[in-house]
């Protein structure tokens, strides 16, 4: 093949590529610009304000205001759509239903590795702990193995809300008869100081305390938590329904004071 004739067949498949990426992008937007109508009908306004009350970490103004039921039952009817796969590549999303949205598609993937895909894919993008927390898929339930080594990745992440999201998968996933001590140790080391990782490390230890206590007091009583994770884990412990009140009243005599600043 001449050098004119190369160059032209690598012009026609570049030609080709960036007209595939073209209608690429524009099937994303119809299906966002869909959804976001659709989003809006379902706008409640003064649910949008109770909700943005309780998500401080977004602006008001991506919130439209949709209740997680709704929501649900949308995801159910994309998921039954070729459209839905646009629709997850197109990230990131304007509105926190979006990221929802999203959310409860994914958990509804039935193939632990495209599973797996979609959240990776995802987690860079969580901006809040009510997205984080509510991407549930269900196929982790049987690919414990497979989980747990995505867990452990998590853990080391950069973005605050992938950690978050790896402590809840070891809380979720790992504290009944799947439980060893070692993994309340992977816990129990991450020094991030950002809140909402540190609030879901209270969480776990509050959940180990109700379904691990004996393996798990150890770390309150030689004191190994930082302060505020461990007086946060007491205090969600005694809130649980799940810990006798004996146990809870000695938990209270666990509860660690601050150290006095000097004058």
């Amino acid at each position: 093949m001449s050098d004119w004739m190369r160059a032209t067949a690598e012009s026609v498949v570049l030609l080709s590529r960036a007209k595939s990426c073209k209608g690429s992008e524009k099937k994303m937007e119809r299906i966002t610009q869909e959804i976001q109508e659709l989003l809006f009908q379902l706008r409640d306004e003064k649910y949008q304000k109770f909700q943005s009350s309780l998500i401080p970490t977004i602006e008001k103004e991506t919130m439209i205001g949709v209740r997680t039921p709704y929501l649900k039952k949308e995801a159910k009817k994309l998921a039954k759509r070729k459209e839905a796969e646009d629709f997850l590549k197109n990230l990131p999303h304007a509105y926190f239903e979006e990221n929802q949205l999203h959310a409860f598609l994914i958990a509804g993937i039935c193939d632990m590795e495209e599973c797996l895909h979609r959240v990776n894919a995802f987690l860079p993008f969580i901006n809040n702990w009510a997205t984080c927390d509510q991407l549930n898929p269900v196929i982790f339930k049987s690919h414990k193995v497979r989980l747990l080594a995505s867990c452990r990745e998590w853990l080391q992440a950069k973005e605050e809300y992938t950690v978050r999201f790896g402590i809840k998968m070891m809380m979720d996933h790992f504290l009944e008869e799947e439980f060893l001590k070692e993994y309340a140790g992977m816990i129990a080391g991450i020094t991030r100081q950002e809140y909402y990782i540190k609030m879901m490390i209270a969480w776990y230890f509050a959940t180990a305390l109700a379904k691990q206590y004996e393996h798990i007091l150890p770390y309150f009583e030689e004191n190994k938590l930082e302060l505020w994770v461990h007086n946060k884990a007491i205090q969600k412990a005694l809130e649980s329904h799940r810990i006798t009140d004996e146990k809870k009243e000695y938990l209270k005599t666990l509860r660690r004071q601050g150290c006095r600043k000097k004058v």
